[in-house]
């Protein structure tokens, strides 16, 4: 297309700088994983083709130092194309090549050229090389990020739930009072989401591990030798540490993003949970005169520029600004997945890319945000074993003893008059004192099978 002018300290040529002037629509880039994973695709290549006779020693052994470099961020300033460009990512992928063909060129002393098509992208093309670069970039932020945090997270939440075990309080149902429940109990469930959100990212990384890599242009294949996707893979598993593997299926991975949009859709439902869990906590912990008050939160900055002494909820509000940006993330990558993958190709995987490492960094960090500055400083107060014995919930622990109908007047009863289900049993039934104490035992109540029929 002619010759261009590009700045002289960039490590780039005329096909990025054209790109750069191209697509002058924001100011986002793919995040530093994505050129490490780049790099580490283009390092791996090189040492396989040089392995496969079709790359000079020499120039494979300067590409591979020139990728390292990269993966270690030394020329993350070159990678300058917008998020928003080329469908395919070609734009970033020849970014990649002209910066590595370059720096291999200086390796080797500024007298052999090196080519970034010819060479770096030997074996390659940009539409199995950026859905690869996306997949392994997840796999890692995933394995390095994601999982650590939540399981930072789980073992907060588990310390909070043997804490707050003695803790008897009134359950909630339809934002109404039901029957007593252990704080440690609700904080159990809790831990419980976070264990089954690491289960079910392990299904989204086993979707991930199967790359796209070796179809080339449209699954073919063509212009790559057979052996080069699989060894290239076996290489990246070996340094990764993550089991990565050469798809059985080419056409579908790159006529599709349906890898990519169920690993969001993993990442969309460890969303929901930790707004679950942030949510109920900031509830337990509203007041704390006014609101429900059962718990206290860390006290972490001052909470209003007029009120003085008033402290928020800060740290869960942060984390419920996150899971919003997950939940627009993840639909932007279903409509990425959806209207961009037409025929042989996907045409919006740069954008998808951003979206999805985007989600993972920030459900990492709020999450371990979570665990450190909210979870971990909790406190329990007496406000929910106070209200228990008001519960107006506990009639239904005297059903099995005397019906269902009873049990309901003597709740509303108890509403109408504001005594207690304990008080009004007394003189609505024949119980004993002793059978509406054993009956009447909040704790009790939290134990399973205690109060099944006929149980004594």
């Amino acid at each position: 297309m002619g010759e261009l002018p590009v700045p002289k300290s960039a490590h780039y040529g005329a096909s990025t700088e054209r790109a750069r002037r191209n697509f002058p629509i924001s100011d986002l880039r793919l995040p530093r994983r994505f050129i490490r994973a780049l790099a580490q695709i283009k390092g791996s290549a090189a040492i396989v083709n040089a392995e496969l006779g079709l790359l000079d020693a020499a120039v494979a052994n300067a590409i591979i130092k020139a990728a390292e470099e990269v993966e270690a961020g030394q020329f993350d300033a070159d990678f300058v194309v917008d998020v928003f460009q080329t469908g395919s990512g070609t734009s970033t992928n020849t970014n990649a090549n002209e910066v590595l063909a370059y720096r291999a060129k200086e390796i080797l002393g500024g007298k052999t050229p090196v080519h970034p098509n010819d060479q770096v992208n030997l074996c390659q093309s940009s539409n199995d090389v950026i859905p690869t670069a996306m997949q392994l970039a997840a796999l890692v932020a995933i394995a390095e990020e994601l999982v650590p945090a939540l399981d930072l997270l789980r073992t907060e939440l588990k310390k909070k739930a043997d804490q707050f075990m003695p803790v008897v309080k009134t359950g909630r149902t339809h934002l109404q009072d039901a029957t007593p429940i252990r704080l440690g109990q609700e904080f159990l469930g809790f831990a419980g989401q976070v264990e089954r959100a690491i289960r079910r990212l392990k299904l989204a990384q086993e979707e991930l591990m199967e790359l796209p890599l070796g179809g080339t242009a449209v699954g073919t294949g063509i212009n790559a030798h057979p052996e080069f996707a699989g060894r290239v893979a076996a290489h990246l598993a070996r340094t990764t540490g993550i089991p990565v593997r050469e798809t059985d299926n080419h056409f579908q991975a790159q006529a599709s993003l349906d890898a990519v949009v169920f690993a969001s859709g993993a990442l969309r439902t460890v969303a929901i949970s930790l707004w679950k869990i942030g949510n109920d906590i900031r509830w337990f912990g509203s007041g704390p005169r006014a609101g429900l008050g059962e718990l206290t939160i860390p006290a972490v900055q001052p909470g209003s520029s007029i009120m003085p002494g008033k402290v928020n909820p800060v740290i869960i509000e942060s984390l419920t600004m996150v899971v919003a940006q997950v939940l627009g993330n993840d639909h932007t990558i279903a409509v990425a997945g959806q209207a961009g993958s037409i025929f042989e190709l996907n045409l919006m995987m740069p954008v998808a890319a951003y979206n999805l490492l985007q989600s993972i960094a920030l459900l990492a960090t709020s999450a371990e945000n979570l665990a450190r500055h909210c979870i971990s400083g909790l406190t329990a107060t007496d406000r929910g074993p106070q209200l228990v014995e008001q519960g107006l919930m506990l009639a239904t622990a005297l059903t099995p003893a005397v019906g269902y109908e009873a049990a309901a007047k003597i709740a509303k009863e108890a509403l109408d008059t504001g005594r207690t289900i304990r008080e009004i049993a007394r003189q609505r039934t024949s119980l004993t004192p002793e059978e509406l104490d054993r009956l009447l035992d909040p704790a009790a109540m939290t134990m399973p099978g205690l109060h099944a029929p006929g149980k004594r």
